[in-house]
């Protein structure tokens, strides 16, 4: 091909054919001693972590009882002729091959004309004149050195070319290195880059040992940047060994800064088995690419470092044919090793050839074709983020994290490509993936980018804004940072009267937002008209028997019942009930959970007996409609559990807990934060029942879970600790009872304040604990701690 592509600014030039005066010169005649070979003057400085693969290309050309042919194939710079180096050095020593040892160069002269001159100047064999090339070879063959044979061929680009000329008998064993996929026909061995340790130890033994060990971990972030190719190791390798004062992360950062066009990875020395550069490597299969070929690698290495889902692929060639997309992937990526299958129908690029696919892609003479490729991949990811539910299970998760990664990248390297709705459903969608497995640490970034997306790509005050702004909060709400929650629902609900009027449906949601945090603040004064405007707004624009309506009402029934007023709170859980039944059904999802409820205030009336029936009735829909292992299931099977726990029904509390923790962790993970809650109501019941050695595990892994999950200074966390600490101090372990409680009453004072009801429930639990300690005597078993100290001279006082 005669087109000359510019990569990163600089023309890589290749020598192929007879240009290639480089590496190999002419030999001339020689006396026979020893083992007749040719091969290459070069020696490698390293080779590290091929053991196996030498002797399992040694175990593949023995094999056979004619002619053996084993083929070492992978990408550019992977090192396979040095591989076949090695071997053939190793087994010459070893006299495996007295017949000799031929190296024949297939990208360069003719290979026919190579196997004679060798036959003539290393074998002493007088080649008849008069023959053709042909005939010279098949004469060759039959004259050749008795004994065992080794002739490697290297870097074939197509075997059919050399085909003709091979020999053939058991005595001959071929060894070809190439970029091809030679097919199922082949005996073939396709090397991978090196593991992390064999990296290090290549780079070690290139440069000092010592400079490595020193900054071990920007040398594995070294390796890991250069994907553990052998070829960038060995560059960076050689050239940090000429440049003793540089400092790994400082060629860390030349490597990030210059990509494939640092120097580093061009210059070769003379010595090495390697005679090009990483991206001049990788020059030498894209020059077979036909054009078509060449537009699906641009695509591709826009995509994130991972494995890529074909039908993703797919997706972005919306209008063009699955079968020659197959074609071009097949028959021309994967068959010159650019591309990888690394599962059924996913496939992989390695990060330097994705490097050197992007920088094709940015010297493109047609920018704008690039760019409507980038957009079709950004379209791509924003529809799958869409499908990001809020929790998601782990069946969801599985089918969502292998496109994780390249939603990150295109989110981070794209933006410019997507549509503004598109950018905001792809952050959001990113955050939902980690928030609703409690990843809260993780999500928080990603819903921050979509805040200051919003507010630099609309205009001020636009609903896009209060919507962000609102998700940011409802995860602060989570992360129980109540005081960063509160002036983004403010603001949110201010766009929204703003924009849309005081009685949109958004603004009621935004009302209904609001009022919740204040009620999990325990501010229930100031939540209580938020939701009585919510409810009256949805009333006016849904009408009084909307299914939104029996919502609003479940809420202001919850606070109501927080607040201990229950007459009130039971006729709108009563009429919620109601518009559910009617306008969805007596069997509906949305009428049980409006049951579950109405069942949560009979409990805490003490009104057990009409508790029951309802909890029954509700967990009855769940498994009729969502099956019986939905993660919705769960808090049924625990509200049930908790009523027969008050009513002293332990044995029939177990079962349930049992179940709604097993639920949890099969569809919500081991680590979520409501299989903690589920331990934690589990452990509750044991305690109750006085099994307190089987409550504690429970309580431990609970806590642990909160406090990687949610936090150490989260108010759940809070609870968690006053859980294990009324355990202990149940048991008379008073000395590990009183930091928990400390610890716990320091949470819930900075966060929820003196007044809330959980920060007075946990005082009186602790001041319950210090008379007991009190009185038993054992005040010598406590710590010095202000908090402590200070309960206990008050308690003495009032005594």
């Amino acid at each position: 091909m005669n087109d000359q592509t510019n990569y990163g600014g600089t023309n890589y030039q290749v020598n192929t054919g007879e240009n290639n005066t480089n590496v190999f010169y002419p030999e001339p005649e020689v006396p026979i001693v020893g083992i007749p070979h040719n091969l290459p003057r070069i020696h490698a400085q390293a080779f590290v972590g091929r053991s196996q693969e030498l002797e399992q290309l040694h175990q593949q050309l023995q094999q056979g009882s004619r002619l053996a042919i084993s083929a070492i194939s992978g990408m550019g710079g992977i090192g396979k002729t040095e591989l076949a180096l090695q071997y053939a050095r190793h087994h010459l020593e070893q006299e495996t091959y007295p017949g000799g040892v031929c190296w024949l160069r297939a990208r360069e002269a003719d290979v026919g004309t190579q196997i004679v001159s060798f036959a003539r100047s290393r074998l002493g064999l007088k080649v008849p004149e008069g023959l053709d090339l042909q005939e010279q070879m098949g004469w060759c063959w039959q004259h050749w050195r008795e004994g065992a044979v080794l002739l490697v061929l290297d870097d074939v680009t197509d075997y059919g070319l050399v085909q003709p000329y091979l020999p053939s008998g058991d005595r001959f064993k071929l060894l070809i290195t190439t970029r091809l996929q030679l097919g199922k026909s082949f005996q073939q061995l396709e090397i991978e880059v090196l593991q992390e340790a064999a990296a290090l130890d290549l780079l070690r033994a290139l440069t000092e040992a010592e400079r490595i060990d020193r900054q071990l971990e920007t040398a594995k972030s070294l390796c890991q940047w250069l994907g553990y190719l052998p070829l960038g190791l060995e560059l960076v390798g050689r050239y940090l060994a000429q440049k003793p004062d540089l400092a790994l992360d400082e060629m860390l950062q030349r490597l990030e800064a210059k990509r494939l066009d640092a120097r580093a990875l061009k210059r070769v020395e003379a010595g090495m088995s390697a005679q090009l550069g990483v991206a001049a490597a990788f020059e030498l299969s894209w020059q077979e690419l036909e054009g078509a070929a060449r537009e699906l690698c641009y695509l591709l290495g826009w995509f994130g470092l991972a494995p890529m889902q074909w039908q993703w692929v797919e997706s972005c060639f919306a209008d063009g044919d699955p079968e020659d997309l197959e074609d071009l992937r097949d028959d021309q990526l994967i068959r010159f090793s650019l591309l990888q299958r690394s599962g059924e129908r996913t496939y992989l690029l390695h990060q330097l050839i994705r490097e050197f696919f992007q920088a094709k892609s940015i010297a493109h003479s047609h920018p704008e074709a690039v760019d409507a490729l980038k957009r079709s991949i950004c379209r791509v990811m924003a529809e799958i983020a869409r499908t990001i539910p809020q929790t998601p299970t782990l069946m969801e998760i599985a089918r969502l994290t292998p496109a994780i990664p390249h939603l990150e990248s295109a989110a981070q390297h794209l933006t410019d490509f997507y549509s503004d709705e598109d950018m905001l459903s792809a952050l959001t969608g990113i955050a939902k993936f980690y928030s609703g497995q409690g990843q809260y640490q993780q999500a928080e970034p990603w819903y921050i980018a979509a805040c200051n997306t919003a507010s630099q790509r609309f205009e001020a005050n636009h609903p896009s804004i209060a919507g962000s702004l609102n998700n940011l909060a409802l995860l602060y709400h989570s992360m129980g940072r109540y005081s960063e929650a509160e002036p983004l629902l403010v603001r949110s609900l201010a766009i929204y009267e703003q924009q849309l009027g005081a009685d949109h449906p958004h603004t009621a949601t935004s009302l209904n937002n609001l009022a919740l945090l204040y009620y999990s603040m325990g501010r229930y004064s100031e939540a209580e008209p938020l939701l009585v405007r919510s409810l009256a707004i949805y009333e006016q624009q849904l009408g009084a028997d909307h299914p939104g309506i029996a919502l609003r009402l479940n809420n202001l029934a919850e606070l109501y019942r927080l607040m201990g007023r229950y007459s009130e709170a039971e006729p709108l859980l009563v009429r919620s009930l109601a518009i559910y039944e009617q306008q969805l059904g007596a069997d509906h999802p949305d009428t049980a959970l409006s049951l579950n409820n109405l069942a949560l205030l009979y409990h805490s009336m003490g009104r057990y007996s009409e508790a029951e029936p309802l909890l029954v009735r509700s967990l009855a829909i769940y498994e009729q409609q969502l099956g019986a292992d939905h993660p919705g299931i769960a808090g049924s099977l625990n509200n049930l559990a908790a009523l027969y726990r008050l009513m002293g029904r332990y044995s029939e509390a177990e079962p349930l807990y049992l179940r709604s923790l097993a639920i949890h962790e099969q569809q919500l993970g081991a680590d979520h934060p409501s299989t903690a809650t589920s331990l934690d109501n589990l452990a509750l019941l044991y305690y109750s029942m006085g099994r307190c050695s089987e409550a504690e595990p429970l309580y431990l892994r609970s806590l642990a879970i909160y406090e990687q999950q949610l936090g150490a200074d989260h108010p759940d966390t809070a609870l968690s600790l006053n859980n294990l600490a009324l355990l202990y101090y149940s048991v008379g372990r008073y000395g590990e009872a009183e930091p928990l409680f400390v610890r716990a009453l320091g949470i819930l004072f900075d966060r929820l304040r003196e007044t809330h009801p959980n920060t007075q429930t946990v005082w009186k639990n602790f001041l319950s604990f210090l008379e007991q300690v009190i009185e038993a005597g054992q005040t010598d078993r406590l710590s010095d701690h202000p908090a402590t100290q200070g309960a206990i001279q008050q308690l003495l006082q009032g005594q």
